[in-house]
Order: C-alpha cells, then structure tokens, then sequence
C-alpha cells in the first residue's frame, strides 16, 4: 500500500516504525492495541501521526514499540 501523505519532521521513528510494523504484516489496528495493551493511551489518530512523523514520539512510545516488534530501541533510529 502506498503513503497518501509525505513524511513530516517532528520524529526520526516514525517511518522506521512504519516498515517494520508493515514488514512483520502486523495490521494499523493490531499494533495500536498492542501498544494500548502494554500500557500507552495511543488512539489511530495520534498513531497515524506518529508513523507519519507529524507529532513528536515520547520515549515511553518508543520503548513499548521496541518491545512489541522484538528489536533494540537504537534499530528505530537507523536511516
């Protein structure tokens, strides 16, 4: 599926967290009720917004997202 929208500037995440999400065939909604699970308020608009770097990731974020998808939190940052 191709992005409707061109990535913001507001995280470095995001579009990593997008490919790995996609890569591992885990559905938006899944792996925002992970997230929700491990105990983040996120909602698909602000998740959205994260994937789509338009909104800063707090670092909770970051470490549940690590956690969910298996990998270190640093794999986030890679280019």
């Amino acid at each position: 599926k191709i992005r409707k929208q061109i990535y913001g500037d507001k995280n470095l995440v995001g579009k990593n967290i997008e490919r790995l999400r996609k890569e591992r065939g885990i559905k938006q909604k899944d792996f925002i009720a992970q997230i929700q699970v491990m105990g983040c308020d996120m909602n698909p608009t602000s998740y959205s917004k994260l994937e789509g770097q338009i909104r800063s990731a707090t670092d909770k974020e970051i470490f549940v997202v690590s956690k969910i998808l298996g990998i270190p939190m640093e794999k986030l940052f890679e280019e």
